[in-house]
């Protein structure tokens, strides 16, 4: 058992194994958070992890593969999962991130999608499930309203409603879509956020009222500053961004964020890649609280060991 983690180590699941889930997302379903990530090992793509008390990872499943079911929703819709010109026969399946839909009892994931060979697809692709950690069904990959769809995320409202950001125009814009009441497709463009200041790796949260994204500049593998933005509401405006970490934001970049609220209060978890651009699986995880000041500001201080109780809602720095 874990009783802390230290960022940027080598981090195993409850057999030994290293996690890889990388770009991931979590989603809390039945006293499980389940953590969702890219595994780039054999003839996978997206892997499942879960805990009860987001310390100790158990392994449940490689829930899209080469070899996954495949099944068509619209009408062009490319459903590769392979592609024999690319180095390893594999496409390119990067930042998963999954919900729930209520309404459909359904487990939806979205994803970015490349052919493999280039960079030149710039899609978005779907897949479901009926259980968070069972075998998904690939919907294939599209163009959301013909545009280009780099790094990614989910949000979902506490209505069920819910929305995806992508990097969009070569990743100039951040453009953010309503999805469709099962989730399954885009319903319409919200905005076309910062439109030639070339973000990606968004990251979102909603602390009582407000609205915070994180995302990062376009530098490769290279870290960079981190900036966050502010809004009342997803489809309001979006205040100017401002800097928060240090100038390479502790050498990560966001993937998603974490809620656990608990006995003594609520935690904000910053949830990043520390990545490696020359041994892709030597990327590790760093795991920093977000706090605020008295104006509702962002404060995010690095830290090398920590511990979560998931009971009182605590992040606690060792």
């Amino acid at each position: 058992m874990n009783e802390k983690l230290e960022n940027g180590a080598v981090w195993l699941d409850t057999s030994g194994n290293i996690i890889h889930a990388h770009g991931g997302h979590m989603l809390f379903k039945d006293g499980y958070y389940y953590w969702y990530g890219e595994n780039r090992t054999d003839d996978n793509y997206v892997s499942c992890y879960r805990s009860a008390d987001l310390m100790n990872w158990e392994f449940r499943n490689n829930i899209l593969t080469v070899n996954s079911q495949t099944q068509k929703i619209r009408v062009r819709t490319d459903l590769s999962l392979k592609n024999e010109e690319s180095r390893n026969g594999k496409v390119n399946l990067e930042r998963p991130k999954v919900l729930f839909n209520e309404k459909t009892a359904k487990y939806v994931l979205w994803v970015h999608y490349e052919n493999g060979k280039d960079y030149k697809c710039a899609a978005c692709a779907v897949a479901s499930c009926d259980t968070p950690d069972g075998d998904f069904i690939y919907h294939g990959s599209f163009n959301p309203f013909g545009y280009m769809s780099r790094d990614c995320t989910l949000f979902q409202e506490e209505g069920g409603t819910a929305y995806f950001i992508s990097a969009a125009r070569d990743n100039a814009d951040l453009h953010v879509y309503k999805l469709a009441d099962d989730y399954m497709n885009t319903e319409r463009i919200v905005h076309k956020l910062w439109q030639g200041e070339y973000r990606e790796a968004p990251a979102l949260f909603k602390r009582g009222n407000k609205y915070y994204m994180f995302s990062s500049f376009c530098t490769g593998w290279a870290p960079n500053q981190c900036r966050y933005a502010t809004s009342d509401g997803i489809e309001t405006a979006w205040s100017m961004k401002a800097d928060i970490g240090d100038e390479v934001t502790y050498r990560t970049q966001p993937a998603f964020f974490i809620k656990i609220a608990g006995t003594k209060g609520e935690s904000y978890i910053y949830i990043s890649d520390r990545w490696d651009g020359k041994d892709y699986h030597n990327s590790r995880y760093v795991f920093l609280p977000v706090t605020f000041d008295s104006s509702g500001n962002p404060v995010m201080d690095y830290c090398e060991h920590f511990a979560i109780d998931v009971k009182t809602g605590g992040f606690n720095i060792l």
